[in-house]
Formats: structure tokens, C-alpha cells, sequence
């Protein structure tokens, strides 16, 4: 289980850089609570078709990447 993601950025930024990333992401898909990651990355897992170990890597790796998403 995942409660928490380490992010480098403020949320806001890590969500607006995963939109540049997958354009199919809507703000209702990145919703997401500090200490409830869990179900952030389980709806991104399943919309997606990525396990949830990829998916919490995936956002923790664009929050450490300066500028644009990549």
C-alpha cells in the first residue's frame, strides 16, 4: 500500500507536468490528498493499464525532473 509519494515540486506542478506528458489525463484523474496516494495511483494504474509500482515511479520521477516533463 502506498500512502504517500515523494515529490521534489508542490503537487500542482508535478500534475500540470504529467498532463504535458499523457494528454489523456484529465485534473479529475490527478486528484490526489497528501497521505492517501493510494487511491491516486490505483485510478492511474487502471486508466492506464501500468502496475501501481510503475505508476508511483513514474510520478516521482517527473517531480524530480526540472522543467518540462519528459
Amino acid at each position: 500500500m502506498y500512502t504517500d509519494l515523494k515529490l521534489e515540486e508542490p503537487w500542482e506542478d508535478v500534475k500540470e507536468k504529467l498532463k504535458e506528458i499523457n494528454l489523456e489525463l484529465t485534473d479529475e484523474d490527478l486528484q490526489y490528498e497528501p497521505g492517501n496516494a493510494q487511491a491516486l495511483i490505483d485510478h492511474l494504474s487502471s486508466k492506464m493499464g501500468r502496475s501501481p509500482e510503475d505508476i508511483k515511479g513514474w510520478i516521482e520521477s517527473v517531480s524530480f525532473n526540472e522543467g518540462k516533463a519528459s
